[in-house]
């Protein structure tokens, strides 16, 4: 019944917006920059679809300070409701910000932060745990030993300082790596690989292991440069390059990380529907949230193949989304044009139009959904040292098959878990478990004794270790393991569901039914449709 309700509200909501509502609220989007990364003012629209009172007002800077500073202002001359804007650099565009503010427009300020508290709302990443993770990544990746040189961001723009301030701090932990070279970049390949080559031709006998960019582009502009080196002998035969930023698309982050260009990348969520939706809570007087963090995860190449999917299907659904809405202006304004006297007729054509639109749009929400699963799957499997348990659970000494109920037993309370390693210990550790883990998941036998055999550790010792690191029991992770498994095969193979149930080491294809539409909101047959 609320599903029928759902419907029946947004097919209200977009026959209102095709016929012309009137604007009540104006909303003027200020970005810093017209870089792939901003190429996003089509999720924006999407966002503004769901509102037939909003009309929308885009302005980019280009990364001039001065030509934001006018773009702003103007904006506010025009007339608007409210101001969403990406400052370019925080102390520079920041008066223009207050002067908006100060006459009564609400401002959202996302992505990069504001040197002064006059704006109503903050919605981004966490740019300095950005920075701390990755780093931590390159300990990790490194073995605690090597040279690493840093490409910043736009000297001055709060991702820099931020994402530089936290990857300095996590390398604060391992002494054994040096940073032979922090270039300031401003977040374009060229000038990273200007910066780069001054600096390759200033310090010919250094040696570089891996290089952290700022960005993604700032990562590839530093691997041009360092191209013609000849690899060295080392115990990593080339330098790695690791970036931040994760897009989908041809030559986004993701792609890059699939193709062993790029060894790691770091999601940078850009959510434009969910910055409308605020938008209109602030302009409606509804409650909202003074400041929201989005959720984002690191890419490597053991996860880039399946995001990089999810990520495409997305793009492509949003892409189909919007051409629809054009065509329905467009039919709208001839049908306005020439007057036509048969409602009748019009209503039916604009009835085809919604039921299309909305085929659309859940279409999408589905793919939005289980590209949502993924991510929160593979941040749960990060390093994250803050995770304490309270009341853990041990692992059963059968074998971890999949029945219709775990077996959980209560820990003694004299065998509490230990406090999570940090750094990159307690990466190496939990890397070590997920090869052991993958390496047998087609053993449907398989024990969680087994699984501390193959680690050198004891069963006791094993639950404590990854219980501390993960938040979850080694039972949890080798079933999210399997079920991640399955949903690749279902994606990239073509063997039935009870093949992938059996190739991923559940007993039963109908328990596997069962706990992948518990994982993933569908069956599995549903993956390739």
């Amino acid at each position: 019944m609320r599903q029928r309700f759902f419907y029946l509200f947004v097919l209200a909501t977009l026959l209102v917006s095709c016929s012309g509502g009137k604007v009540k609220y104006r909303i003027g989007i200020s970005q810093c920059s017209d870089d792939i990364w901003r190429d996003k003012n089509a999720e924006l629209r999407m966002g503004a679809y769901f509102h037939d009172n909003v009309e929308l007002k885009f302005a980019a800077a280009y990364d001039s300070n001065e030509r934001q500073v006018q773009q702003i202002d103007s904006l506010v001359n025009d007339g608007i409701d409210l101001l969403i804007v990406a400052p370019n650099q925080v102390q520079t565009i920041s008066p223009a910000i207050d002067r908006a503010y100060d006459k009564g427009i609400p401002v959202i300020v996302f992505e990069r932060k504001t040197s002064s508290q006059k704006y109503t709302a903050l919605i981004s990443a966490d740019n300095y745990e950005m920075g701390r993770v990755m780093g931590e990544y390159i300990i990790s990746r490194l073995h605690g030993q090597g040279t690493v040189l840093e490409i910043k961001g736009l000297e001055g723009s709060s991702p820099a300082i931020e994402r530089h301030n936290g990857f300095m701090d996590a390398l604060k932990k391992a002494p054994g790596i040096k940073v032979v070279g922090s270039l300031q970049g401003d977040w374009t390949e060229e000038t990273a690989y200007e910066m780069t080559k001054q600096w390759l031709a200033n310090n010919k006998d250094v040696r570089v292991d891996l290089v952290f960019g700022a960005n993604d582009r700032t990562a590839m502009g530093a691997r041009k440069a360092l191209s013609h080196l000849v690899p060295r002998t080392s115990h990593l035969e080339a330098p790695l390059y690791c970036g931040i930023d994760g897009l989908p698309g041809e030559n986004g982050g993701i792609q890059l990380v699939r193709d062993s260009l790029l060894d790691a990348s770091y999601i940078y969520p850009t959510h434009g529907d969910q910055i409308i939706e605020l938008a209109v809570n602030i302009l409606e007087g509804k409650p909202y949230e003074k400041e929201t963090m989005l959720m984002s995860a690191l890419v490597t190449r053991d996860n880039a193949k399946v995001l990089l999917m999810q990520g495409e299907e997305l793009m492509r659904q949003a892409a189909q989304l919007d051409m629809l809405h054009e065509k329905a202006d467009s039919y709208l304004h001839k049908l306005d044009a020439q007057r036509v006297a048969n409602w009748l007729s019009i209503g039916v054509i604009l009835l085809l139009l919604v039921v299309f639109v909305l085929f659309y749009l859940y279409h999408l929400r589905k793919i939005s959904m289980q590209r949502e699963r993924v991510v929160n799957t593979l941040w749960n499997m990060e390093i994250t040292p803050e995770v304490h348990a309270t009341s853990p659970e041990d692992d059963t000494t059968a074998p971890v098959e999949e029945s219709n109920q775990d077996s959980v037993a209560e820990t003694p309370a004299d065998e509490q878990p230990d406090e999570a390693p940090s750094g990159a210990v307690g990466g190496a550790f939990i890397s070590r478990f997920r090869e052991v883990v993958e390496s047998r998941l087609d053993n449907s036998d398989l024990s969680v004794d087994d699984l501390a055999a193959d680690m050198n550790l004891s069963r006791v010792q094993l639950y404590r270790k990854v219980k501390a690191v993960t938040g979850s029991s080694p039972v949890e992770l080798l079933r999210t393991a399997r079920l991640n498994r399955a949903y690749q095969l279902l994606l990239t193979t073509d063997k039935s569901v009870s093949e992938v149930a059996y190739a991923v080491g559940f007993t039963a294809p109908s328990y596997f039914t069962k706990c992948f539409k518990e994982e993933y909101g569908m069956v599995p047959g549903d993956v390739r449709k």
